[in-house]
């Protein structure tokens, strides 16, 4: 499985943005879908996940109420559509892919994921 991110950029405080990871190969229903980021100077850290149906879902506290996770299945792709962005949203963000899970859940535990992207750059300006 390959993992395609992009749509990160520079962006006021209070915009938005919408990331977007394209899947490789036939099977992208199968697997469950993260997105992490990591901020300068400190670790990795869970911000979204979406289970393979896409009725579960799951969210870091910090971002409940203005990220949402939707995936389409028959684009292989599942998004990260990010509101009301704050200075500390700047992160590196990366999707990642769960090819193991025998059911239909949305997880945060990193090392659940055993397919990660390239990452893409989130800068949010106060």
């Amino acid at each position: 499985v390959q993992l395609q991110a992009s749509g990160g950029g520079l962006v006021q405080a209070g915009g938005s943005l919408r990331l977007s990871c394209a899947a490789s190969g036939r099977t992208f229903s199968t697997y469950s879908m993260g997105w992490f980021r990591q901020a300068p100077g400190k670790e990795r850290e869970f911000v979204a996940a979406v289970s393979k149906s896409g009725r579960k879902l799951g969210y870091a506290n910090s971002v409940k109420g203005r990220f949402t996770i939707p995936r389409d299945n028959t684009e292989n792709t599942v998004y990260l559509q990010m509101n009301t962005l704050r200075p500390d949203d700047t992160a590196v963000y990366y999707c990642a892919a769960n090819s193991r899970s025998r059911y239909d859940q949305a997880s945060g535990k990193e090392d659940e994921y055993d397919y990660w992207g390239q990452g893409t750059l989130v800068t949010v300006s106060s």
